[in-house]
């Protein structure tokens, strides 16, 4: 379907968020010729630096290029006068982050995490397929179609990679994924990072999913950096990994003065349901302190964890 890139062919309907760390509105708008309702970014340029600028071009060629049923679909993008407005398809049920907010802030069920998982990593193997890296895998930037697929998008932090060097530079906007970013990414070395850094991020949004809440979230910085190249690995909080505050808990690995706030349950479910071993298994997998103990994303793909999903044809928590 042509849609023009025409303010004037579509309406306005709604505010329905923000993005760009809130400095751009995501509206509501509906195609005048089809009726066809689309997600629409807006951007004041005016208000943008020279590198929010860049960023904002990275994404919109990043989406253009990319053509798979798990990364969220270009549509059109246009001026008028400062305004930028970048056109997306509707994503039925917002992004992951809106979800735990608003409806699971204990966590999303674990089926559904596998099923919203093996479309994110279907997405990814893509990515790297193309000789790209994400760099910005979380909650946030996955997105729920109405038919309840999952939609993998923030490719305004993606970068080539050659398979003969590592990549050192970090993201332009790289201080709002740190929490998600590998201890190599953050680490600034010689050695650099490489495809293997998304992995690691798929592990931390699998907590992140799972908890309601990303590890490290009331943690200083530079505590999660220091713990983070340690080698720490977080972990799905379950009545096997969490325990109430009593003082025969304090070895628990929870309870700890090392780790207060990188695991701290602000929920009282953790303390009585129960993650599958295999569910366990692929975070700790993901989030390997050595990049090359971690997995591929078909890997991943393979993992029992993931695979159940092929048993099952449709989401059931919406």
């Amino acid at each position: 379907m042509n849609f023009e890139p025409d303010l004037k062919q579509y309406t306005m309907c709604s505010v329905l968020g923000s993005c760009f760390s809130d400095r751009a509105v995501v509206f509501l708008g509906k195609h005048n010729k089809s009726g066809n309702l689309v997600a629409m970014k807006n951007f004041n340029l005016d208000s943008m630096s020279k590198t929010d600028c860049q960023l904002i071009q990275d994404e919109i060629y990043n989406t253009r290029q990319l053509m798979h049923p798990n990364l969220i679909p270009y549509v059109t993008s246009f001026l008028d006068k400062s305004q930028l407005y970048v056109v997306f398809p509707l994503m039925g049920y917002g992004s992951c982050r809106d979800l735990l907010r608003n409806h699971f802030v204990e966590g999303l069920p674990e089926t559904v995490i596998a099923f919203v998982l093996r479309d994110v990593l279907q997405g990814l193997e893509y990515i790297h397929n193309k000789g790209l890296v994400h760099r910005a895998i979380k909650a946030g930037h996955i997105l729920i179609r109405a038919d309840g697929h999952a939609s993998l998008s923030g490719l305004r932090s993606m970068c080539p990679i050659d398979k003969r060097s590592n990549l050192h530079s970090l993201p332009l906007q790289s201080a709002n994924n740190l929490n998600w970013s590998s201890p190599e990414m953050l680490e600034q070395n010689l050695l650099g990072y490489n495809e293997k850094s998304d992995i690691y991020s798929i592990g931390i949004t699998s907590c992140e999913l799972a908890n309601g809440f990303v590890p490290f979230a009331e943690t200083d910085t530079t505590f999660m950096l220091t713990q983070k190249v340690k080698g720490l690995i977080p972990h799905l909080l379950d009545c096997t990994t969490c325990y109430p505050y009593e003082d025969n808990a304090a070895d628990n690995g929870y309870q700890s003065e090392e780790t207060i706030g990188v695991n701290a349950a602000p929920v009282s479910s953790v303390y009585t349901r129960m993650f599958s071993e295999e569910f366990h298994n692929l975070v700790e997998l993901c989030c390997q302190r050595d990049p090359e103990s971690r997995p591929s994303a078909p890997n991943l793909l393979a993992h029992t964890f993931t695979k159940q999903v092929c048993l099952k044809s449709a989401y059931f928590f919406i």
